[in-house]
């Protein structure tokens, strides 16, 4: 975790950009697929399990896409059959 450490009477100002949770998108991006719709996700921290997650959708044939920090997913209706093992298993 960073610390900013502030010596003196200055005024502090800026802007700090906070990382997503990843204990939070992973269940988010599974009940996305539950919705009708387009979901949009922002904010989602690019790092091995949310692609291995990624991953897993695109194996069932769900359309998913990335672009930088957003992940958009386009629901089906259909539910899939099999999840592939060797994904499973990540």
């Amino acid at each position: 975790m960073e610390r900013l450490i502030v010596n003196g009477g200055n005024r502090l100002e800026g802007i700090v950009t906070l990382s997503g949770a990843k204990n939070a998108a992973l269940p988010i991006l599974i009940a996305s697929l539950l919705c009708d719709d387009e979901v949009i996700l922002e904010n989602v921290p690019d790092i091995e399990d949310i692609q291995t997650m990624t991953e897993l959708i695109r194996e069932l044939s769900i359309k998913i896409r990335r672009e930088g920090r957003k992940i958009f997913i386009f629901p089906d209706k259909s539910p899939p059959e099999k999840i592939p093992e060797k994904l499973a298993k990540k």
